[in-house]
């Protein structure tokens, strides 16, 4: 089943089953990618939709981060309920192990050396991550992976 028709099916679950949260979230989701297919002028595919829904759950963590500074516990609460929501609409998330294999490939094919080829070296492995990995955990992993020594030996050696 295509992602949108889910979403819509979610829709109408929500409202039958008075899932107010659920049914805001859905009704949110279908709005931002119709106002992206209007701007693009053709309806998404799986992969938009998913763009559309990641971009969500950056926002909906950037709240959470503000709301845990603010010793807001009741919008800690509303925030992570809408990001376990949301994540439901994402594929599988790869391991911490996993994206280190990518990111190791990218080094690789890139011929990275160090922190300074941060930038080539994410711009290898973000497509093929995306919607599937938290872009901070990648940087993170990414920037471990250059720090370490073994990347220059590898080259030099």
């Amino acid at each position: 089943m295509a992602l949108k028709e889910r979403l819509t099916d979610d829709m109408k679950s929500a409202l039958r089953n008075r899932e107010t949260v659920r049914l805001g979230l859905v009704r949110m989701i279908r709005a931002q990618i119709k106002n992206r297919e209007i701007a693009q002028g053709n309806e998404l595919r799986d992969e938009e939709v998913i763009e559309v829904v990641s971009s969500l759950i950056k926002s909906r963590r950037e709240a959470l981060e503000f709301a845990v500074k603010g010793d807001r516990k009741d919008l800690v609460a509303q925030a992570e309920e809408e990001l376990k929501i949301l994540a439901s609409y994402l594929p599988d998330q790869l391991s911490e192990e996993e994206i280190r294999t990518v990111v190791r490939e990218a080094i690789d094919q890139s011929g990275a050396e160090g922190p300074g080829d941060l930038g080539k070296v994410m711009g290898a492995v973000m497509p093929r991550v995306k919607g599937r990995a938290d872009g901070r955990l990648v940087n993170e992993i990414v920037r471990a992976c250059l720090a370490t020594p073994a990347v220059r030996t590898m080259r030099t050696g």
